[in-house]
């Protein structure tokens, strides 16, 4: 197989939500043989456990003294990523509405992301053939040496129409809102910011659909792997 002999590759891929991150991610590390992780199931498991375990989540103080708690396991497969909390698996609560509403305030705090943060630079380090790792700070902050940095970019009107088809039912004025107010609490967070590395590879995707990001993607990876 040609892919055998090639070197491990480590792939960030960073964007906000609905630019067809995770969908891209997934496909492109299944179809190059290439470990996965979501960063943001991991913000969001760690949330999870902050709100299961009544952690006040409006105060920053009790959510970095309770950071340090929570054993997250993170599976890398990308045809079937898991991720468990204290042997729990979350994968289904950590996407439910009460978590998403606090994400971004708990994401803020310094000690969780330098939590979360040494679990994804171990996870990297630790995948044999190379990894796609999506998050909002992947190619700045986690993995900024990383072969190849993508940033996924989108209208809001585009993202809001994928977020709204994902969470069957919504409205997609409202989902519109609630991802620019996403944005502007990820953008301007004092720690590890949404932001595009110098030397990431921007990819608009308003006009394209998935199979043509996956393609582009691939494309990018192959040559980085190929040495060009």
């Amino acid at each position: 197989m040609e892919n055998g002999a090639a070197r491990p590759v480590i792939v960030a891929i960073d964007g906000p939500s609905g630019t067809g991150k995770s969908s891209t991610s997934k496909a492109v590390a299944a179809q190059l043989g290439l470990s996965y992780l979501d960063t943001g199931a991991q913000y969001r498991a760690i949330t999870w456990w902050m709100v299961t375990n009544g952690i006040d989540t409006d105060d920053p103080a009790a959510i970095a003294a309770a950071a340090g708690k929570p054993e997250i396991v993170s599976g890398t497969d990308p045809k079937a990523p898991a991720i468990t909390v204290d042997g729990t698996d979350v994968a289904g609560p950590i996407r439910e509405q009460d978590v998403t509403a606090k994400v971004s305030a708990v994401s803020a705090v310094p000690e969780v992301r330098t939590r979360i943060t040494g679990l994804q630079r171990a996870i990297a380090a630790a995948a044999v053939t190379g990894i796609v790792v999506e998050g909002r700070d992947i190619g700045t902050t986690v993995l900024p040496d990383a072969d190849l940095k993508i940033f996924l970019t989108a209208s809001p009107e585009a993202r809001a129409a994928r977020r709204s088809g994902e969470l069957k039912g919504a409205d997609v004025k409202a989902t519109r809102e609630a991802l620019i107010k996403r944005d502007a609490a990820d953008s301007s967070r004092k720690t590890s910011p949404l932001a595009k590395a110098d030397d990431a590879v921007e990819v608009d995707t308003t006009e394209l659909t998935l199979e043509q990001v996956i393609e582009c993607v691939v494309t990018l990876v192959e040559e980085k792997r190929a040495g060009k």
